[in-house]
């Protein structure tokens, strides 16, 4: 009688909550967007920091966005370890 249907998300515990309702219903998809991103972030962290002759506000630019990249990838990758503890589905 209280079989979950498409339209209802899996019960959520701890740290989980703070996952928006659409994401943790697409896991998998969003931690490949958010690993995809941290990508873009490395790359315009690198051309920004090779092709902005090292002045102070170019170093700048280049560590937001390496940070920024590495907070994608730890976001993506805590996905990955939601969707790899979660117990089969049968």
């Amino acid at each position: 009688m209280n079989a979950q249907d498409g339209n209802t998300a899996p019960s959520r515990t701890g740290m989980r909550r703070i996952i928006p309702r659409f994401e943790f219903r697409h896991l998998h998809g969003m931690a490949r967007v958010r690993i995809a991103v941290g990508v873009v972030g490395v790359g315009l962290g690198f051309t920004t920091l090779v092709g902005g002759s090292f002045t102070a506000e170019a170093i700048a630019w280049a560590a937001f966005f390496l940070v920024l990249a590495a907070l994608q990838f730890s976001v993506g990758y805590w996905y990955l370890a939601i969707i790899r503890s979660a117990p089969p589905r049968t």
